[in-house]
């Protein structure tokens, strides 16, 4: 029988585990703070910081959120990135993306301090983490790596594959997976857009990992019987609800838990444990910024 891989559950643990070490740092005076910055007036972004702030209140981690307005010019944004840069009462930044057109996405990633990079984008984080020495690993890739440990499923040796090549997941996710460290030393493919024939190498994975933004391109006919799925896709399709919307991944749900061994709903699966990676990595931060040791789950 299939199990389904419960990223609330997870992400649960990871946010009751990171407490203690919260507690501890708020004893040495040094109590974890993320700041949070929107320069957007899409409701997708609007509740995704929304989210990330209610998580902050929940687990004891100071949040200090800024807007500004879409149309301003891009020198507003990086004044604010070096501000925060030098605010000792934040710990991590993050920018919420996209960022408007006029400004330049690869130049505000690159402000941002990479000590306190939680997202894990900055150039040097990217290169520390390639180089098998992470300060800070993408948290959706690093949530991911998380479900596999918790559901004991074995990387070493396995057949990966990787479907979509962003910097945000997939680049970081293959790159994980085949690292000479715990849940890495796998043999692993990245498919994308231009692989001839995507069937053939995903029915090879014996870890699949869907992350390329297409609504259920992947069914139970292009997996390895016994597959661990993990869908990352989030994608919103028009429906017949109350909502007039549906919440679909890039795996055909239905058919593919036919045949795999364990696989992720959408939601439900991957995108909490992306918002407890953010946690965990701003507690990260602050612990090396305040020199206190501290044990994270």
């Amino acid at each position: 029988m299939t199990e389904v891989i419960d990223g609330n559950a997870v992400a649960a643990d990871i946010r009751e585990g990171l407490t203690d070490a919260i507690e501890r740092l708020a004893d040495a005076d040094a109590r974890p703070g993320l700041a949070t910055v929107l320069m957007s007036d899409d409701p997708a972004s609007e509740t995704y910081v929304s989210m990330k702030q209610r998580d902050c209140e929940e687990v004891g981690i100071t949040s200090h959120h800024v807007e500004i307005d879409p149309d301003a010019p891009a020198a507003e944004l990086l004044d604010t990135v070096a501000g925060l840069n030098d605010d000792p009462d934040v710990n991590g930044i993050l920018v919420q993306m996209p960022v408007p057109d006029h400004v330049d996405e690869r130049r505000v990633l690159r402000a941002i301090d990479p000590a306190k990079d939680v997202d894990g984008f900055h150039p040097e984080n990217v290169g520390r983490m390639v180089a098998g020495n992470a300060r800070f690993k993408p948290c959706t890739p690093h949530g991911i790596q998380k479900l596999l440990e918790h559901y004991d499923v074995e990387t070493e040796g396995a057949e990966a594959v990787v479907v979509g090549r962003s910097d945000i997941v997939g680049k970081p996710m293959a790159n994980l997976l085949i690292q000479k460290e715990p849940l890495g030393n796998a043999t692993t493919t990245v498919c994308h857009s231009r692989t001839a024939d995507l069937a053939a190498h995903t029915r090879e994975a014996d870890v699949l990992v869907a992350a390329a933004g297409v609504p259920e391109m992947i069914d139970g006919s292009m997996l390895k019987g016994g597959a661990t799925v993990i869908d990352v896709g989030i994608n919103r399709v028009d429906a017949d609800t109350e909502k007039g919307y549906e919440l679909i991944g890039d795996v055909e749900y239905e058919s593919a838990k036919d045949v795999a061994g364990a696989i992720t709903p959408v939601p439900g699966g991957v995108g909490p444990m992306t918002r407890a990676m953010l946690l965990y990595n701003t507690v990260w931060a602050a612990s090396e910024q305040a020199n206190v040791d501290v044990d994270l789950p």
